[in-house]
């Protein structure tokens, strides 16, 4: 994150709202407050924000030089600089200082990560080829059960409609999917037509991409157009009703109020009279605000339909993700029982999950204080797990695993050197070194940027969402998945391979935690007791239980016996 995105998150985290002149504006009807600040307009500050914000910039900016001058100013300005970088090491009060709190990153790179496993990980190099090999890549035998999504045979609309629903989504990639497969559902509880979901810029990526990038629009219409009515745009006489409108006003029309899990029940109590009395309804937030039990079984298996066969990714997105897929298959060809097969590892350790874990990961004192440090600026050090020590984490299996943990799984589980494997990850914390340990257990890693070219990664680079779109596709289509800590990917990539009965591995978290704590352990032991302590979870069906999602969980909902 840049030192300005930093001080913007912190300016706009201390505020308790940035809202809009409360005044009636000369369009459309008004009560409702302003918009959660998450549905604050792409990069749209009030003038008053601005300016604290340029306040801000300016003290911290000339607090640091102001310092650098006055010990070293017959050095110039090239001296100056040097110092601001060297703070963290030269002056012990940094950490409270200004500039410390616009720049969490300072720290990070400074102390290579260390190995923190390092009997277990000479095993593992030194680890014999057996016969568990050809198990890890056979396929899943058929579980009895199959996809199941009703279609309607025909059309089931009314001729009459109560509106028009407007969704805002906020989350990354998969939150935003599983709220755009809630919305189709409301729209057909309420019988009313659905504009195409509206969503929110990421505050942790900053990526702007919309529906339209990400996702086939007339596929997606198309193939609900018997169940929902879905318009692209709002008619004329409702264009007032924009993002925009939401945010600088308080509107009659705005609906921030649906609880977590809401029921059908409550839609049509608390949403349908706005519907009926203004002809829309804008429902902000909207992530996770639909229940997943006690709902009509057709407004489940519409749920289902949405997800697994509506909506698809545009066509670059899927050639791309189609391409990396078929060299990843076919640009190493052995004699061995996996060739042409590849596994995916979504190794979710990012800077922003490392911090929010406080758990430590061998980068020592340097690493500790920078994601402290990151803790409080994204959170105001409100996380609190933070209370916790790293070995009351660990014990209690809350730390996700790194990525040289990750490959000590899998060598215990059988995988060798010899396994294609495809890093599924935005950026990894620590970078190549973080990553060394792993790479050293398999050096036939791969990610986009070593398998695809520049010119065909163009339309992707530097959108988040649709990098995690193509590394969702790529997900979809591997002989095995493996996530390294729970979270929206995992879940909707295990929910998909489980529809279509691919084979998937959950890693055992509390039995890896207590194994990963026993430094006298050696691979023998370990290796024994990870397989063991796997076994039922390669993807065998796992029925959803209540109060669980339907989007973690496709069976009994999206699936039958067959």
């Amino acid at each position: 994150m840049t030192q300005d995105g930093a001080l913007r998150d912190e300016v706009l985290s201390s505020s308790d709202q940035l809202s809009g002149p409360n005044t009636k504006q000369p369009f459309g009807p008004s009560i409702h407050p302003s918009i959660h600040p998450s549905l604050a307009s792409r990069q749209l500050f009030s003038s008053s924000s601005s300016r604290q914000i340029r306040r801000m910039m300016r003290w911290r900016g000339s607090a640091a030089l102001r310092s650098a001058y006055r010990h070293h100013s017959h050095r110039g300005a090239e001296f100056a600089s040097l110092l601001v970088l060297l703070l963290p090491i030269l002056s012990p009060n940094y950490l409270s200082s200004p500039l410390g709190r616009a720049s969490p990153s300072l720290f990070s790179e400074w102390n290579a990560p260390k190995p923190m496993h390092p009997s277990l990980l000479s095993g593992a190099s030194e680890r014999q080829v057996d016969e568990r090999r050809k198990e890890i890549w056979a396929p899943l035998e058929h579980q009895g059960w199959k996809p199941c999504v009703k279609s309607a045979s025909t059309s089931s609309l009314p001729e009459k409609r109560n509106g028009y629903i407007q969704v805002f989504l906020d989350g990354g990639l998969n939150q935003q999917r599983m709220g755009i497969c809630d919305a189709v559902a409301v729209a057909k509880i309420l019988n009313a037509t659905l504009l195409i979901p509206y969503l929110e810029v990421n505050p942790v990526w900053q990526d702007s991409s919309t529906f339209e990038d990400l996702y086939d629009v007339d596929r997606f219409i198309s193939a609900l157009k018997d169940e929902v009515s879905i318009r692209r745009e709002l008619p004329k006489e409702y264009s007032w009703s924009t993002r925009e409108y939401y945010y600088l006003g308080v509107r009659d029309t705005r609906v921030k109020t649906a609880p977590v899990h809401a029921s059908a029940g409550w839609y049509i109590e608390n949403v349908l009279p706005i519907l009926q009395s203004y002809g829309i309804a804008a429902i902000a937030p909207f992530s996770h605000r639909l229940a997943f039990d006690d709902l009509p079984e057709d407004i489940q298996q519409l749920r289902c339909k949405v997800n697994f066969q509506a909506l698809t990714f545009v066509p670059h997105i899927i050639s791309l993700g189609e391409t990396i897929v078929q060299r990843l298959r076919h640009s190493i060809q052995t004699n061995s029982q996996e060739s042409g097969k590849f596994a995916v590892l979504h190794l979710r350790f990012d800077k922003d999950m490392a911090a929010h874990s406080a758990c430590e990961f061998g980068g020592g004192r340097a690493e500790k204080l920078a994601l402290a440090k990151y803790r409080k600026v994204i959170w105001q050090g409100r996380v609190a797990k933070s209370s916790f020590t790293d070995l009351e984490l660990r014990r209690g299996g809350k730390c996700p695993l790194t990525p040289e943990e990750i490959g000590l799984l899998l060598s215990a589980l059988g995988f060798d050197h010899n396994t294609r494997l495809y890093l599924a990850s935005h950026k990894v914390y620590g970078g190549e070194s973080r990553i060394s340990s792993l790479r050293r257990l398999f050096p036939l890693i791969e990610d986009k940027k070593s398998v695809a070219s520049d010119s065909e990664l163009a339309k992707v680079q530097g959108k988040a969402s649709l990098l995690a779109a193509v590394d969702y596709y790529v997900s979809i289509h591997s002989d095995v998945f493996i996530s390294a800590s729970p979270g929206n990917m995992h879940n909707a990539v295990l929910a998909h391979r489980t529809y279509n009965n691919l084979k998937s591995i959950r890693p055992n978290m509390p039995l890896l935690s207590q194994l990963f704590l026993n430094e006298s352990l050696s691979w023998s032991v370990f290796e024994e007791a990870v397989s063991s302590g796997h076994k039922g979870r390669y993807g065998q069906i796992r029925l959803r239980k209540p109060n669980q999602s339907i989007y973690t969980y496709p069976a009994p909902d999206c699936m039958c016996r067959g």
